[in-house]
């Protein structure tokens, strides 16, 4: 049986969808310490029990005009954006690679850090029960065919971690306080494991360009910013490993040509 490239296009579109649903149950729940496994689904405001027809990505949300059916509280936008950015992600990981190592590799990747990007912004923590389980699984799938190889997985975590421990260790002497948590310094370890050392400097490079933009304009509105300097570094990171996965290659094919080749 054949399956149409339509149909499949679908398939993963919902397969997103579902599994972005879940990502905001643990966006939720992992920094507060409640299970995700056994309870069921509750309206943050009336602590009702939500049923499995008004918990369907997308769908429920636009029936529901965006409020709790019991309490009519107001629902946050970010569920139906996370559903839609991961579903999003998929699409576009199965355009460019199909069905394939790559697809199942980088979809799952994405899905890590859009958890990590929400937790990072809300809570300014890194769990550890993502970055540690993600470290060990990046090494593993590194020996699969189509894979990255284990030294480059581990001289990319090597580089990764080992590179913001020492940014740490030189900006807690410089600033006397903590200069970089631990969770981004086992992010960026992570992320190393998964896409070896060369798209981790490229994260590096464009995570700090990004990060000194964004600050920028932020305290230039936020009091509060100018006052406290502090914004998480996980966002940027996060932000510039998805330029890494979606164009680093071609980020990095580029640099080499134009500015490491020998005229």
């Amino acid at each position: 049986m054949i399956i149409m490239p339509d149909l499949i296009l679908i398939l993963v579109a919902v397969l997103g969808l579902a599994i972005g649903s879940f990502l905001n149950v643990l966006i939720y729940r992992l920094p507060r310490k409640i299970p995700f496994i056994s309870d069921r689904s509750k309206c943050p405001g009336c602590d009702t029990t939500i049923k499995w027809y008004q918990n369907i990505p997308l769908v429920s949300y636009l029936f529901l005009a965006g409020k709790c059916a019991n309490c009519k509280k107001r629902i946050s936008v970010r569920y139906p954006l996370v559903e839609a950015l991961n579903a999003l992600s998929y699409v576009y990981f199965y355009w460019q690679f199909g069905l394939s190592y790559e697809f199942a590799v980088f979809s799952f990747l994405l899905t890590v850090l859009l958890v990590i990007f929400f937790i990072d912004l809300d809570f300014q923590i890194i769990p550890d029960v993502i970055t540690l389980p993600g470290i060990l699984f990046g090494l593993a799938i590194s020996f699969l065919p189509g894979g990255i190889g284990i030294y480059t997985g581990l001289i990319g975590m090597l580089v990764g971690g080992g590179s913001l421990f020492l940014i740490a260790i030189l900006g807690d002497w410089l600033f006397k306080k903590e200069s970089m948590g631990g969770g981004d310094i086992k992010m960026a370890a992570m992320l190393g494991a998964f896409l070896g050392w060369e798209k981790i400097l490229l994260i590096f490079i464009s995570s700090s360009v990004i990060g000194l933009v964004v600050s920028l304009i932020m305290m230039s509105f936020s009091a509060k910013l100018r006052k406290e300097r502090a914004v998480p570094f996980g966002l940027f990171l996060a932000t510039a490993a998805v330029l890494a996965i979606s164009y680093g290659d071609q980020i990095i094919d580029f640099y080499v040509r134009n500015f490491l080749t020998v005229r």
